[in-house]
């Protein structure tokens, strides 16, 4: 085996050109596929990341009426009686399995009773929360301090604004300490929160824009769920987030969250009801769409790998009539048919093999300048290398069996005969 390498390696040395252009197919066939399967990988992550964020793997439960998010602000299009999250459901729903943690909380998409002195914030979003929402949605305090056990049992009207709503209410004054009014009652701010992980979205078009801070408004205030009614006066239904243990499975632990939560619904006609709002799902939809397209140019590059084998076969073949007499030779002393069969057969494989080698060192750079030059993100696919070395060397020995055997069948006194 090792002779038969050496003597392959002796003979593409010896027709450099011919050896160079023969491979090119296989080259070119290798790099096109190298870069797009880096490609599809990196946007499949860009994708899950864009949709996931932080990555916290949180899955919103939202209370729908029909096919819209249930907004109490709005009240509700059907005659359902509202539902209540009873402590049941809420330990029920702890204890399932890849759960971490789950929270309850209410929720007012858009509030215009937000003030700070005659400052006002309009379209605030304000959340009423229990004590577990910060750990699970992956809040930190970034200034001041959260909500403690004593607010909770003392009904301590207290607000944590993320910096938008600081930023809104109070301009360049220190936030901590103040009273702010909300729908006429006073909240002391007792800290400012952000998320626990930097996370900025790629932002290409509006649609981007809309998606990620669309619903921002100019900020978000949380308030101890406790106060809710004081605030608004009459009890309404919660929302849940639950924090699966891996984000596979997100989309398993949002059904099974909605499903608790729908068991005790009184709504014959289905109107009002628990939604898992499920990232993961809708990114791999979009990936699964994005990957479709990209495996037609998979399928497109593969073309070159048939048009490199084919070559292969062709200067085999030519090789074969060129050493006619060199073949007839090691028969006359001796040479037995497999001999001869093996040792074109790993010219081709080595020819191939090398040609793959070279592909994907060329697909690891057009994959980098496609980033470049695209803003296109790639993740270098380690079996996708390896595979493809692999594949080089299988077209070599198959578009090699029919030289190889040409070769090996050759009468050898016919053979030396020739010039």
């Amino acid at each position: 085996m090792l002779e038969n390498i050496r003597l392959a390696f002796q003979g593409i040395w010896t027709h450099k050109m011919r050896s160079f252009l023969t491979m090119l197919g296989i080259i070119i066939g290798i790099a096109s596929i190298i870069s797009i399967v880096s490609t599809i990988k990196g946007t499949s992550e860009q994708i899950k990341e864009q949709l996931i964020g932080a990555g916290n793997n949180a899955v919103k439960v939202l209370l729908y009426d029909g096919s819209s998010e249930y907004d109490a602000s709005w009240g509700m299009g059907s005659n359902a009686t509202l539902p209540q999250i009873t402590e049941e459901q809420k330990e029920e729903i702890r204890k399932l399995e890849n759960v971490e943690n789950a929270t309850f909380f209410y929720s007012r998409g858009y509030s215009d009773g937000v003030y700070y002195m005659e400052r006002s914030m309009q379209g605030g979003k304000v959340y009423g929360i229990d004590e577990n929402y910060l750990d699970t949605c992956g809040y930190v305090i970034e200034a001041g301090r959260g909500f403690v056990e004593r607010d909770y049992q003392d009904y301590r009207k207290v607000v944590l604004l993320d910096e938008e709503a600081a930023s809104s209410l109070f301009q360049d004054e220190i936030p901590l300490g103040k009273t702010i009014e909300i729908k006429g009652e006073p909240f002391m701010v007792v800290g400012i929160f952000t998320q626990a992980e930097t996370f900025q979205p790629i932002i290409n078009n509006y649609m981007d824009y809309y998606s990620y801070y669309g619903d921002v408004g100019t900020g978000t205030l949380l308030v101890p769920n406790v106060d809710w009614p004081i605030i608004y006066k009459y009890d309404e239904s919660e929302n849940a987030v639950v924090r699966a243990a891996t984000t596979e499975a997100m989309t398993t632990v949002g059904d099974k969250a909605a499903k608790i939560l729908n068991k005790a619904l009184a709504d014959e006609n289905g109107q009002i009801k628990y939604k898992s709002n499920d990232n993961l799902e809708t990114a791999k939809q979009q990936q699964k769409l994005s990957e479709s397209t990209n495996g037609q140019l998979l399928w497109i590059a593969s073309i070159s790998l048939l048009v490199g084998g084919i070559g292969v076969m062709n200067i085999m073949l030519v090789s074969v009539t060129e050493r006619t007499s060199e073949i007839g030779l090691k028969k006359a002393i001796g040479a037995r048919k497999n001999r001869i069969l093996f040792q074109f057969l790993t010219e081709a494989a080595v020819l191939t093999s090398l040609g793959g080698l070279v592909g994907v060192v060329s697909g690891i750079v057009l994959a980098n300048v496609i980033s470049r030059m695209a803003g296109i993100p790639i993740a270098i696919s380690v079996p996708a290398i390896l595979g493809s070395v692999g594949f080089s060397m299988i077209i070599g020995i198959v578009f090699g069996l029919l030289p190889s055997f040409k070769a090996a069948n050759l009468n050898p006194i016919e053979a030396l005969r020739r010039d």
